[in-house]
């Protein structure tokens, strides 16, 4: 049976449609979770004595979401991925400590831009980015050396450089997860499995953004962090 044009754009956007429902109700829940916990010292005082169980935490979730999800289902995938979203909100409030109001609204603004842009990029184009999978993990892993060596080093050069390749590799990744999702939909995904695939989905989304907007906040905190 083939399926017309026009049943699969409608597939595609409306699989598309909760993954990004899903993304955006955990970047709304990490603001939201990051902006209240910096308004109450007191708390913020107790999540900065918790800050490296937290990150432990973090990366045990979206270890578990990452390679549990096929074992998962939707409801639990969701509820894993809420918890995520609001304990990142935790680790990220120490932001709003280091860096000015004016340099996190700005980065959050040109990260909204920039991931709109390669979202479209990843939707729209015609050139099949399936095969960049393996350049992205190993520019991953030299990324992540790169900022160990940099912890030892110091070098505010490397710094800058590191945050510059940072945000291309993650605005790449970005349109590289978006028209894998879109493959995704029109596989002929369906029911439970679709579910849980737009959460696995809104993770992979969601933590495109978050680490853009990590390296880009970098360059607009410079000479604007709060000391």
């Amino acid at each position: 049976m083939t399926v017309s044009y026009a049943s699969q754009t409608e597939i595609v956007r409306g699989f598309l449609a909760r993954t990004y429902s899903w993304m955006s109700a955990g970047l709304a829940l990490t603001a939201g979770v990051a902006y209240m916990t910096a308004q109450n010292e007191g708390f913020a005082m107790q999540v900065s004595q918790l800050y490296l169980p937290l990150v432990l935490l973090q990366f045990g979730l979206v270890m578990g979401l990452s390679f549990l999800a096929p074992r998962l289902n939707s409801v639990m995938a969701g509820m894993l991925f809420i918890v995520y979203a609001a304990v990142t909100g935790l680790t990220f409030s120490s932001l709003l400590y280091v860096y000015s109001p004016d340099a996190v609204i700005s980065a959050f603004l040109s990260t909204a831009g920039a991931f709109g842009l390669m979202s479209a990029v990843g939707y729209f184009t015609k050139r099949d980015l399936s095969g960049m999978g393996q350049f992205f993990l190993f520019a991953l892993l030299g990324l992540f050396v790169a900022m160990i060596v940099n912890l030892f080093m110091g070098s505010g050069l490397l710094a800058m450089l590191i945050s510059g390749v940072g945000v291309l590799l993650f605005a790449g990744l970005t349109a590289y997860d978006t028209q894998k999702l879109k493959a995704l939909a029109l596989s002929g995904i369906s029911g439970e499995d679709a579910e849980r695939a737009a959460v696995h989905g809104a993770l992979a989304l969601y933590l495109d953004f978050i680490n853009m907007f990590l390296f880009i906040l970098r360059f607009f905190g410079i000479g604007g962090s709060d000391d």
